[in-house]
């Protein structure tokens, strides 16, 4: 099995070579060769295993390993752009390592139509390693007019002869189907141009499966190692992302990794599951400089006879000795800090809530990070910055390590406690060698009086609710029995299925958000093809109700597409609901196989005098019936009472679900 030790610097093997073919440079180092064009900076082919070429030689070279990215000036379309290197420079040139620089700089006197960034790409190989390393320097001076970035990424388009099979994680791995099967004749044509159906595969055993680049998708945090596998020769192609600092959004950001192709994608900035508000917006004269990567292209190989779950098993072990190597000591650049030119923050996270026993305890589990300055929660949309994470211990005791020098908020949330933490001490300046200690930092999650009643668990996504069974005819076999069965295709149908003329009631004390509670809010599809807005009912009772204060009702969403949900209390009149949020989220978490996007939190005063002795409902409506994908997931519901002594009385003979 090919493994390549963490670091890959002093390790035994043949002399790194460069080789400049006039049109094209080479880089070798007797396990890996890769071709690029010169000065662009496009891989064109990538020897390995017995493999000329990993690489789709059908493809244009252009259109085999490259950069990419998408933008757009001020109130005009997308435009995608191949990153082309115009000037090619060798950074470092040894027997241990050679690391080669493709830069393309703007001019806005000359390129006035290109996007107003100077791009360093850069491909590293070492010696002894079974791969090679790519990072970009993007950067932008004071003085240059204003853009939209959208997306970037490495993009691989990989052989169809060679690589059939996919593993995104231990529980999702499968035979792919071949690109071919994605055409008219073989498959039939979903809601949307990334679903199909298989109707004729190449491979009889894919008929009746739905193909959707989306049901690969991931967390950030989940996305360590992921690629393809090739039987015949056993060999494995894996993008290892050894840090998420460079990505945006934070941990929770969902992005692309594998899908028919074969393609396999090393996502830096998306708009995935969020919408535009992920993009990087620039002003006018506003300068930036981001380093993304350096991420990890690693191949391996085992004998024949072996099990396709070895070549697996090796590229997690690879994962796990690259984020050991993090940061790396290698990387040419003055731009990307090495270990003694980063800092450390520790601490220990406390929630206090008054209405819990005990009313302090430690932040088990608690998500905490490091990203720019800005709002409670703003973490989530930004993607200029780094992001620096981490989770904390049982009693909320974290250490974030390797963090690049300068000013950073402190975020966090706790699973299992509503809201979103910031620390209160001020922004922290990191510096080379700075270790910081905040010690014990309190979260006060958003609480006026005891809980009435609840539904769901406060974990930022859907997943606790009710997910069902697929339509037997949009069926990936890969989700059959699986733990994330909101992956399969069509599911935005099934709440009509189940619920054909009256909408979701769920009883306090009755019933289970776990049966009982639809994982997403929808539009009911009539039988015309229209669709019609829904109601849900929440049903409950009180033994008593204070004479006076306000009730809070708190409504933590997970996902929202075009969405927009009005409140009422126990009168349904759709000309005045309590509160209405108005239209809100464009994740399109429903479409894409999501089970949470971007997260709220809502807070709704209902007054005493709105509720009565005995029997009350809260109404939910989604007024937006715009279509099948319209809609809103819960990530928790809680009813709470008045702070003062008659609040406890109101508790009584209800429960929480």
């Amino acid at each position: 099995m090919a493994h390549t030790p963490t670091a890959g610097i002093g390790i035994a093997g043949p002399d790194v070579r460069l080789l400049d073919r006039g049109r094209y440079v080479v880089l070798d180092n007797g396990i890996v060769q890769m071709t690029l064009t010169k000065p662009e900076g496009i891989i064109t082919c990538l020897s390995y295993g017995g493999i000329k070429n990993v690489f789709e030689t059908r493809n244009k070279e252009t259109n085999r390993g490259y950069w990419d990215l998408n933008w757009n000036k001020p109130n005009e379309k997308d435009t995608f752009d191949v990153i082309s290197g115009t000037d090619f420079h060798v950074v470092h040139q040894h027997v241990d390592r050679v690391e080669v620089s493709f830069v393309r700089p703007y001019n806005p006197n000359v390129n006035s139509t290109g996007i107003p960034l100077n791009i360093d790409k850069r491909f590293a190989l070492l010696r002894g390693s079974s791969g090679f390393y790519s990072y970009s320097i993007y950067e932008r001076p004071t003085d240059w007019p204003g853009f939209t970035l959208s997306q970037t990424r490495i993009t691989f388009k990989l052989s169809k002869d060679s690589f059939h099979h996919i593993a995104v994680a231990d529980n999702k791995q499968k035979l792919m189907p071949a690109p071919e099967d994605r055409m008219p004749n073989r498959c039939e044509p979903l809601a949307y141009p990334e679903a199909v159906r298989l109707t004729n595969p190449i491979e009889p055993s894919l008929r009746g499966e739905v193909d959707d680049k989306y049901e690969y998708a991931t967390d950030n945090r989940d996305n360590r190692v992921q690629g393809w596998m090739s039987s015949n020769p056993m060999v494995g192609f894996w993008v290892i992302t050894a840090s998420d600092e460079f990505r945006n959004g934070g941990p929770l950001k969902q992005n692309l990794t594998s899908h028919v192709g074969p393609t396999c994608l090393s996502m830096f900035h998306s708009a995935h599951y969020v919408g535009a508000e992920m993009c990087a917006h620039f002003q006018d004269g506003e300068p930036w400089q981001k380093v993304l990567g350096p991420v990890f292209i690693y191949l391996n190989s085992a004998p024949p006879g072996m099990p396709l779950s070895a070549l697996w098993e090796d590229a997690k072990r690879q994962a796990w000795a690259e984020s050991r190597a993090w940061p790396y000591c290698w990387p040419e650049s003055p731009d990307f800090p090495k270990a003694s030119e980063r800092g450390t923050v520790s601490g220990h996270l406390l929630v206090h809530d008054s209405f819990s026993e005990p009313s302090t305890f430690g932040g088990k589990y608690a998500f905490v990070g490091l990203a720019n300055p800005g709002e409670t929660g703003s973490w989530q949309t930004d993607s200029k910055g780094y992001q620096f994470w981490t989770q904390a211990d049982t009693e909320g005791y974290f250490t974030i390590n390797n963090i690049r020098t300068g000013v950073y908020d402190v975020y966090g949330w706790v699973p299992g406690v509503i809201g979103d933490y910031k620390y209160a001490g001020g922004s922290l300046h990191i510096q080379p060698g700075s270790t910081i200690d905040l010690g014990e930092m309190v979260f006060y999650p958003p609480r006026d009086g005891p809980t009435i009643w609840e539904i769901g668990i406060p974990d930022r996504t859907a997943a606790e609710f009710f997910i069902p069974d697929p339509n037997p005819k949009y069926i990936n076999r890969l989700y059959i029995n699986s733990n994330e069965k909101w992956r399969q295709y069509g599911l935005w149908e099934r709440y009509t299925d189940l619920y054909p003329t009256q909408d979701l009631v769920y009883t306090i004390g009755k019933s289970d958000w776990r049966t009982d509670w639809f994982f997403a809010h929808l539009n009911r599809i009539k039988e015309d093809g229209t669709y019609a807005a829904t109601t849900w009912q929440v049903k409950f009772s009180l033994d008593t109700i204070t004479d006076s204060g306000t009730y809070k009702f708190r409504m933590a969403t997970a996902a929202s597409s075009n969405a927009a949900i009005q409140v009422y209390i126990n009168v349904f009149n759709p000309r005045k609901p309590l509160f209405d949020t108005m239209q809100f989220g464009k994740d399109n978490a429903i479409a894409r196989h999501g089970i949470h996007g971007l997260y709220r939190l809502w807070t709704v005063d209902i007054p005493f005098g709105l509720l009565h002795v005995g029997e009350n409902t809260l109404f939910l409506t989604q007024r937006k019936p715009s279509g099948p994908f319209t809609g809103v997931m819960y990530d928790y519901l809680r009813l709470e009472a008045p702070h003062h002594p008659a609040a406890a009385a109101a508790i009584q003979g209800s429960a929480s679900a």
